[in-house]
């Protein structure tokens, strides 16, 4: 990914009773355990609904812990696929209170966008819909997990686990490569999952980019969806009203 010439750093707090950062090797027979911490690719995917563009990649660089790790056991009846409902036990963080900061760079996989390239516009309208509390419904890690977003300072304010100086995660997930956002020819064409190992220093917790991860996994050939104005699908600066 190409870095931008300008600083497009964003910083939000986001909170929510619950959250389910699911461990995917726990998904087994139905059942749900979340990660003591949230993911990568959930973050990613909080500052997707805050705002997205196919024009940029959104780079995750750290969040930092502020109440206590606290897990609770609930039991959910899912709807079964061919009908009826089931019997499950999910396990839930609760009480969660996260600060995140993170920037954006160009996706080069998409040179149709080019002309998208605004780094000031880009980077004032996430601004704006972090204020608002986000473009789209935030939650964490699942539907169900409400989450609420606002400005913060990162690094601002008391955390719980502030004067821990060193906490370990173990082997964990940390998201998925699609296609339009490949890093190198093995990501190329492909779905590739990645995977870390976490560690936590005073509350804050340091993401490597996702190109530098010492796990990666292939998991299906995948094709790049097109944008473009001609397909009606991308309307680009007329969608803020910046062109008529």
């Amino acid at each position: 990914m190409e870095k931008t010439r300008f600083p497009n750093i964003v910083e939000f707090e986001v909170s929510g009773d619950y959250a389910l950062f699911s461990d995917p090797v726990m998904r087994i027979g139905g059942e749900k355990c979340s990660y003591q911490i949230p993911t990568y690719e959930a973050l990613k995917g909080i500052l997707h609904s805050i705002y997205w563009k196919p024009t940029l990649t959104w780079i995750v660089d750290a969040v930092r812990i502020m109440n206590p790790i606290q897990m609770e056991v609930k039991g959910i009846r899912p709807i079964k696929y061919h009908g009826g409902n089931d019997l499950a036990y999910y396990t839930y963080l609760r009480d969660c209170r996260y600060q995140v900061r993170a920037h954006f760079e160009w996706n080069l996989n998409r040179p149709e966008l080019a002309g998208d390239r605004n780094e000031n516009k880009h980077h004032c309208i996430a601004r704006k819909y972090i204020e608002k509390g986000g473009r789209r419904d935030i939650f964490l890690g699942t539907r169900e997990c409400q989450g609420y977003v606002e400005p913060c300072v990162f690094g601002q304010g008391d955390g719980a686990y502030d004067s821990i100086p060193r906490m370990d995660f173990g082997l964990m997930y940390h998201g998925i490569a699609y296609a339009d956002e490949a890093y190198d020819d093995a990501t190329r064409g492909k779905m590739t999952a990645r995977f870390w190992r976490p560690v936590m220093e005073n509350g804050i917790i340091r993401f490597p980019r996702p190109e530098d991860c010492p796990h990666h996994k292939p998991l299906r050939d995948m094709e790049m969806k097109s944008f473009s104005e001609k397909l009606e699908n991308f309307t680009g600066l007329r969608e803020f009203g910046e062109v008529t």
